[in-house]
């Protein structure tokens, strides 16, 4: 029978390696624990071992960069109500120099009585995109059934959704992406100019895929991971146009898309995005799409190509 993963503390070491996920490679697994008698064990985090209601395997994904000071608040979106809907939620930090892996775990180590909270740090800054394909890969290989991505800085809103994985709703489509400009979404210090371009290229991008874009990434996504098994996302962007591309990509692929809408709020966010090189990095994604779509999804569109995707385990907590 395969083990349970213990409640670990920072930097635990099983021998002489870090307890790593390595991704990408042949076979994906995790390194075999010394002694084991087993290659390569998996620690599945069975559904009775929590108390989730929802019969779905759910994992929140929550990537993590300088955000210290709204980690805390995310924590604290995680009411008895929503950990009752999810199995496991995984902050993976980007190598954050502002020690916010550890104020996520200080804050959350006993709020979390229902579920898991699983603390990864990556072994380099990945970027956004690269932090999803840890969570894509990690998620399918521990079996769960749904990926949710909720970003770390505090902007949407997981209670949001939670209302949808009660009704069983993201069962019926591929990608159920959370919108912030479409009926019934809602702004908070969002600026004009930021509001506009969204809604400029939500429309060019429409245009080009023929289906209806309300946003092109938002902090709070669900993903049915059996759609992305065989899913070539490795060589999408690792940086912040990472949803742009899997948007268009999945769309291409005839996965069934449906968005929501979504609360956002901007109040002491720092954001990474200059926002003009940002437009016309994905103004040219969109025209490089456009004359050769089948050929730009199998292209390497990453700066700097990585072979692994590695990090470990820092922290993770058994519920009541």
């Amino acid at each position: 029978m395969l083990k349970r993963l213990p409640s670990m503390q920072l930097g635990r070491k099983y021998g002489s390696d870090t307890f790593s996920m390595w991704l990408f490679c042949c076979p994906c697994r995790l390194p075999a624990r010394p002694g084991s008698g087993i290659g390569a064990p998996k620690y599945i985090f069975s559904a009775n071992e929590t108390m989730c209601k929802n019969e779905d395997r759910i994992l929140v994904f929550i990537p993590a960069y300088r955000c210290a000071a709204q980690i805390a608040r995310v924590m604290d979106q995680f009411t008895d109500t929503v950990q009752e809907t999810v199995e496991a939620v995984l902050v993976v930090d980007n190598r954050s120099p502002d020690g916010t892996l550890q104020r996520a775990v200080a804050c959350g180590k006993d709020r979390f009585r229902k579920t898991r909270l699983i603390a990864w740090v990556n072994d380099d800054n990945y970027g956004l995109g690269g932090s999803h394909k840890v969570a894509f890969r990690y998620a399918a290989d521990q079996g769960f059934d749904y990926l949710v991505v909720l970003h770390g800085d505090d902007q949407a809103d997981i209670r949001d959704l939670v209302p949808l994985l009660d009704s069983g709703v993201h069962r019926n489509v591929d990608c159920l992406l959370g919108a912030r400009f479409m009926k019934g979404s809602r702004l908070f210090g969002y600026s004009i100019l930021r509001t506009f371009g969204n809604r400029l290229y939500n429309r060019l991008f429409s245009l080009v895929v023929s289906f209806r874009i309300h946003d092109l990434g938002s902090g709070l996504n669900v993903y049915r991971l059996s759609s992305f098994r065989d899913f070539n996302y490795k060589r999408f962007p690792d940086d912040l146009t990472f949803n742009y591309v899997m948007l268009l990509a999945s769309l291409h692929g005839g996965q069934k898309v449906r968005f929501f809408p979504i609360s956002w709020r901007e109040e002491d966010q720092v954001s990474n995005v200059k926002l003009f090189r940002q437009a016309f990095r994905v103004l040219g994604l969109l025209v490089a799409f456009i004359f050769r779509r089948d050929a730009f999804l199998r292209s390497e569109m990453r700066t700097r190509p990585i072979e692994t995707y590695s990090g470990s385990i820092q922290f993770a907590s058994r519920p009541d």
